[in-house]
């Protein structure tokens, strides 16, 4: 049955890995967790001599911060660009802490209070008036219930108004109903994660209030290229993995491919001695593996399993262009005034697209 499902849940997917972590763990843990705070940062950092892969490649001290904020009475923020792993993280912790990362509310415009404390069964409630049989607990108040992690993902999608809905839940660490007189508190081992892009920022800010109730963690964007070369590959191989696909990854073209990112994200070229034009889209960690992975997959279907330059060109330009189309003058002029210049097989096979490109 597993294997028809698209993505299983992390404590799913990484079920052998919490089960040794639990085996090996012999540190206090927090009333209400599944492994200590040390085994919670192996988990999210990877442990060598107990095969756990890394989730996070990153800054060690942040990611114990987050830990840390979650054995406390305050909740957590994970705040980034898009694509730095805040949904990513936020989940893996989730598993390691409670077993359970599916507890999780879905921040939009559209979002209401009822998502974040109770609605109602109306059928029931019509019929039986207030019960507990007609209540439909949120996701965070399940997790109040059972002493779990609760995930807000976009917390500042949602107007203020619904986001001060949580101010109350986490101060008093209680959620009164009133239809049913009645004031459920939390156990002990609730918290919440919560994520923010920083593009996001004045589109619905949070109240000082709600700012006060959390610790904020900043994840930035890799700008280490032997660091994001690693997640982009242990990513990509993880994808296809899961479709059960096999494609040759050749450092020189992860390496490339990472570079066009980390130069165009940046403005100038990695050695400072050029400037180049930045698009208007987020060149994130998140869409080069959605890069490599589209031309992987095109490389297995269409092609003979080894990835060359211009499969990944033919995902790179829509990655580029998906805010605005003029966003591939940015590259087209990055292909003749860097690309042109350097060598290397990868770098040929981008340079070669700039015909295609202009008749796009």
């Amino acid at each position: 049955m597993q294997a028809e499902i698209i993505r299983a849940p992390a404590e799913t997917r990484c079920q052998d890995e919490l089960q040794r972590l639990q085996a090996w763990d012999k540190y206090p843990r927090p009333t209400g967790w599944k492994l200590s705070p040390r085994a919670v940062e192996k988990f999210i950092l990877g442990d060598a001599e107990l095969n756990i892969k890394p989730k996070y490649i990153g800054d060690r001290d942040r990611i114990q911060v987050a830990i840390a904020t979650l054995a406390s009475d305050r909740a957590l923020l994970l705040v980034g660009e898009p694509g730095t792993a805040k949904s990513w993280v936020s989940e893996h912790l989730s598993a390691a802490v409670s077993g359970d990362s599916k507890l999780t509310v879905q921040g939009t415009a559209g979002t209401t209070e009822d998502q974040i404390k109770y609605s109602w069964n109306y059928a029931l409630l019509m019929a039986e008036g207030p019960s507990d049989r007609s209540l439909v607990p949120s996701p965070i108040l399940t997790a109040m219930r059972e002493g779990r992690i609760a995930r807000f993902e976009e917390i500042t999608r949602c107007v203020a108004e619904v986001q001060d809905a949580l101010i109350s839940i986490l101060s008093e660490k209680a959620v009164a109903i009133p239809e049913l007189e009645r004031i459920e508190y939390a156990k002990r081992g609730f918290n919440i994660i919560a994520t923010a892009n920083t593009r996001d920022r004045g589109v619905n800010e949070m109240s000082s209030a709600l700012k006060r109730r959390f610790n904020f963690v900043e994840l930035p964007v890799l700008s280490d290229l032997k660091q994001e070369m690693a997640v982009v590959r242990q990513r990509t191989q993880e994808m296809l993995a899961d479709h059960e696909l096999h494609a040759d990854l050749s450092d020189e073209l992860v390496e490339t491919l990472v570079t066009v990112f980390q130069e165009l994200r940046q403005g100038q070229t990695l050695d400072g001695e050029q400037k180049v034009k930045t698009p208007s889209t987020v060149m994130s960690t998140a869409e080069a593996v959605s890069v490599l992975f589209g031309g992987c997959l095109l490389a297995t279907h269409f092609g003979e399993g080894a990835v060359n330059g211009q499969h990944v060109m033919r995902l790179l330009v829509g990655a580029i262009a998906k805010e605005e189309k003029s966003d591939l003058e940015a590259l087209t002029e990055y292909l003749e005034t860097v690309a042109k210049k350097r060598g290397g097989r990868v770098w040929k096979e981008l340079y070669e697209t700039r015909r295609w490109l202009k008749s796009l």
